[in-house]
């Protein structure tokens, strides 16, 4: 337990007198282990001061430098992208409207009227959020264009948490794939695209035609598992109004093996 000395207390004994001195003696260690510490810090922040600040320095650059570009570069570059982007976008949605479709999506790719087309936003505003989307627009019109190489390539480098656009374009690639007679490369982005996100559009459909890639395939279990999924968790989609066919071919095709 530990002693308390009271003011003006004198010790009555050899044992308190002792005592007294080796609490003196550990009171003093300790305050001069504390002195030795931060002489020690003292030097060393003497010593490389200069080092020091140039850290702090480089540090403060690096942040600053950061928040500037955001607002003073970033910010105008994917205004005057966005703005550059508005025909390209039109001629887009022209293209998935209107009639002339091959020459709309030529449009939304290369430009018109004197304006940027996606591959202009792709080149000019590397970085931004719009020369991003250009990628999925762009890949997207040379899927509608049978250009299904370049296709992948634009399609590859766009990059969303979009509910719906993230697996449109992973679903995409899978059609390109397909068109390329690659078929065990589509299952895979089919596959992927039918994970990516959980809704009533995408998911329905991105499970149906990786059930249906399966069955050409011969992979009747992995083409049952996707149309019984359809049928149990979105029984409302359209894709469930004609899966109990597909669980039947796959049905027979399991029966086979």
């Amino acid at each position: 337990m530990a002693t308390y000395s009271k003011r003006g207390y004198k010790p009555k004994n050899k044992v308190e007198k002792e005592q007294n001195i080796e609490e003196g003696s550990t009171t003093a260690e300790v305050f001069n282990t504390l002195d030795e510490t931060a002489s020690k810090t003292e030097a060393f922040v003497e010593k490389n001061q200069k080092y020091i600040f140039i850290i702090i320095g480089v540090v403060a650059i690096i942040v600053l430098g950061s928040l500037g570009y955001k607002e003073f570069i970033g910010k105008p570059k994917q205004m005057a992208a966005m703005n550059d982007m508005f025909q390209a976008q039109k001629y887009f949605d022209q293209a998935v409207t209107g009639t002339a479709k091959d020459s709309l999506y030529n449009l939304a790719l290369s430009g018109g009227e004197g304006k940027f087309g996606m591959l202009d936003i792709i080149e000019e505003y590397s970085g931004t959020p719009s020369a991003n989307l250009a990628s999925y627009y762009a890949g997207t019109a040379y899927l509608r264009l049978k250009d299904y190489k370049k296709a992948i390539e634009h399609l590859e480098n766009f990059k969303s948490e979009d509910e719906v656009l993230a697996p449109l374009a992973k679903g995409n690639i899978g059609d390109a794939f397909v068109q390329l007679n690659q078929s065990e490369d589509a299952l895979g982005y089919y596959e992927e695209a039918a994970e990516m996100r959980n809704n009533e559009y995408t998911t329905p459909m991105y499970l149906f035609k990786a059930g249906t890639i399966a069955l050409e395939l011969g992979k009747a279990d992995k083409a049952l598992a996707n149309f019984e999924r359809i049928k149990e968790d979105y029984p409302n989609s359209t894709e469930a109004s004609k899966v109990d066919v597909f669980i039947g071919k796959a049905q027979v095709l399991a029966d086979k093996y």
